[in-house]
């Protein structure tokens, strides 16, 4: 695992580890190709995309079929594992608020289970090697990924 950031004042950990009961077991497909490193990577996708910069995601090879029925230009939601994040903070205090948030109130990596989600574009595509080219993403090179669904805008939008 990598170097976790320190706490910030405000922010509060857990008094237990939430690693100490398993509820359920995920298998990575992939990991995510990316240009970032703590310290450089964007806080979101939208910063993300601001820089040009896109990624590629690898497939692990006996998941490469389940890739079949996508194409170039549609939206993908990217579901993946922040390996890096801390798992133990319940508030956190975001450099950018005043005081210390809810981590369930936050869009923040650091979570208890710090999986992310992302919408984004497929650039390319290489069923065969199980690459897939993405506009962009918020993540470290090397992030494992969870999951892949098509973007359904109709679905995927809570009414207002």
């Amino acid at each position: 695992m990598g170097e976790k950031t320190e706490i910030r004042h405000g922010e509060k950990q857990l008094d237990f580890d939430p690693l100490e009961r398993v509820d359920a077991e995920i298998r990575f497909i992939g990991r995510i190709r990316t240009p970032w490193s703590r310290g450089n990577c964007p806080k979101n996708v939208t910063r993300a995309r601001e820089t040009g910069q896109g990624a590629i995601v690898e497939l692990d090879l006996p998941f490469v079929e389940g890739l079949t029925g996508l194409e170039v230009g549609q939206g993908i939601l990217l579901f993946y594992w922040m390996d890096q994040a801390h798992r133990d903070l319940i508030t956190q205090r975001p450099r950018h608020h005043d005081s210390a948030r809810g981590t369930f109130a936050l869009r923040s990596p650091n979570r208890v289970n710090p999986i992310s989600l992302a919408a984004v574009r497929i650039t390319s595509l290489d069923q065969a090697a199980g690459r897939i080219g993405i506009d962009a993403i918020d993540c470290f090179d090397g992030t494992p990924l969870v999951d892949i669904k098509p973007s359904a805008p109709a679905v995927d939008v809570p009414p207002k």
